[in-house]
């Protein structure tokens, strides 16, 4: 798991960067992520019941904390900043 592709899914949801969070989907490796943000960017675009796309992008979200809970740091992975 690339704990990167989470926080990029998060950041662009929060950022409201639809075309970035369409990239992440097609190029991410954890399918579960690409189905959830499949079924956000559809509801968002296509759903008239703002009732539909908040319950999308609730689960959207849920699967990103729950990935970020459950994931193992990787030791070979290089950090993204130092403080030293």
């Amino acid at each position: 798991m690339n704990k990167m592709d989470y926080d990029r899914a998060l950041y662009y949801t929060h950022r409201s960067q639809w075309d970035n969070l369409l990239i992440l989907m097609v190029r991410t490796k954890d399918q579960f992520l690409s189905k959830r943000i499949e079924q956000f960017l559809h509801a968002y675009h296509f759903e008239r019941d703002y009732s539909v796309i908040e319950k999308k992008l609730y689960s959207l979200l849920r699967y990103i904390d729950h990935a970020n809970e459950n994931s193992d740091p990787d030791n070979n992975e290089l950090p993204m900043y130092s403080l030293s």
